[in-house]
């Protein structure tokens, strides 16, 4: 018997909603059975609408292939359809926004990679290692909004999930973090498609993403925030600097971090100490084994070389992060090189763990 909730997957023709059919075609506890896509593709089945422009380099899912793509600024099109969605959508951010509420207003939770979203105030922005109690704010959300069954959850910016982790872990050890910068090598994969055009990116770096440094250094704060009055209220620190460059790479963004923790020198950490944190490091998807999460979350790579994105991007399913090159800093206290799956863990994937994590804490139960 097939017990797989029924999800519908918004934006499901572009390159991250490519990534979520693809990656939930045998997941264990969610089956797409509701696509949507703009108006050009409506009407079609999924398999015309993505004819010669799927980019994930397998055959498309046969549970998928032959449903019929609905118009995605038709919300009353996936009722009785699904019972909440996953949003890739690729709209301005206003109308996401919009429309993300009104799926919401509908009974049908979203769990959105759209960045629209993410500074509302009672909308949790969601690491699942990392802030998992943010999930509290739903209940004020529903209830500011008039909602039911309806609410909202997003994902964090790709660029800051190499590095999140370690610092969190860190924190969480008892050794909090004053300042870094943050130096990012971002795969053109995290343009979407067609992206950037290739006389610019073949024997070149682009020393600038749109957008990328003012998120970088914002979302962090969120990220380690509290919940306070049914808001969450941002962390005070620490201050993050960041200098965002695309590189010729196709998937795996790249994080070289220098930081001062914030603590007298008796009080820091040594390597030692800091890479035996990162090893032991396990958090609330482990404990509670959701199917997405990684095993090992955070992965230290000894070799004076690493990590890599050819190497080390599909570590644990494309889902842990991967760190080397740990040492002093001249400058500050340590520096080292974070690597995730920027698809994976910066996006499809690092959304259907968020809906594992809510699943798993009952916000799925009554839909």
């Amino acid at each position: 018997m097939n017990n797989r909730i029924p999800v519908g997957v918004l934006g499901a023709t572009g390159m991250v909603g490519q990534r979520y059919i693809y990656l939930l075609a045998n997941h264990p506890w969610f089956e797409v059975t509701f696509v949507a896509a703009s108006p050009r593709s409506a009407g079609k089945t999924y398999q015309e609408a993505v004819q010669n422009r799927w980019l994930i380099g397998c055959d498309i899912p046969s549970g998928v292939a032959d449903l019929i793509v609905s118009d995605a600024n038709i919300v009353s099109e996936a009722a009785g359809k699904c019972k909440f969605v996953f949003s890739a959508l690729e709209m301005d951010k206003e109308t996401i926004k919009s429309l993300e509420a009104a799926y919401a207003e509908a009974g049908i939770p979203v769990v959105s990679n759209a960045s629209a979203n993410r500074w509302t105030e009672d909308v949790p922005m969601l690491i699942p290692e990392i802030n998992p109690e943010h999930l509290a704010v739903i209940d004020e959300q529903k209830k500011h909004h008039g909602w039911d069954k309806g609410f909202i959850a997003v994902k964090p910016n790709c660029s800051l999930q190499s590095y999140m982790m370690p610092i969190f872990a860190l924190q969480q050890a008892g050794y909090p973090v004053r300042r870094m910068i943050v130096t990012t090598l971002q795969a053109v994969s995290g343009a979407g498609y067609p992206g950037v055009p290739s006389f610019d990116m073949i024997d070149n770096i682009v020393p600038y993403i749109g957008g990328e440094e003012e998120k970088t250094e914002r979302e962090v704060l969120k990220i380690l925030g509290t919940v306070k009055d049914g808001k969450i209220e941002n962390a005070s620190g620490p201050l993050v600097a960041a200098h965002c460059n695309r590189v010729p790479v196709i998937d795996g963004h790249t994080a070289c971090v220098s930081l001062e923790f914030d603590l007298p020198n008796d009080k820091k950490p040594s390597l030692f100490e800091i890479e035996r944190v990162w090893t032991e490091f396990r958090a609330l998807p482990q404990k509670l084994a959701l199917p997405s999460a990684p095993l090992q979350p955070i992965i230290v790579r000894h070799e004076e070389n690493r990590p890599q994105p050819r190497r080390d991007r599909d570590a644990d399913k494309g889902m842990a992060v991967s760190v080397g090159r740990l040492r002093t800093c001249p400058v500050f206290d340590i520096r080292f090189v974070a690597l995730s799956h920027n698809t994976k863990r910066g996006a499809a994937l690092g959304g259907i763990l968020n809906a594992e994590l809510l699943k798993a804490k009952g916000f799925f139960d009554n839909l």
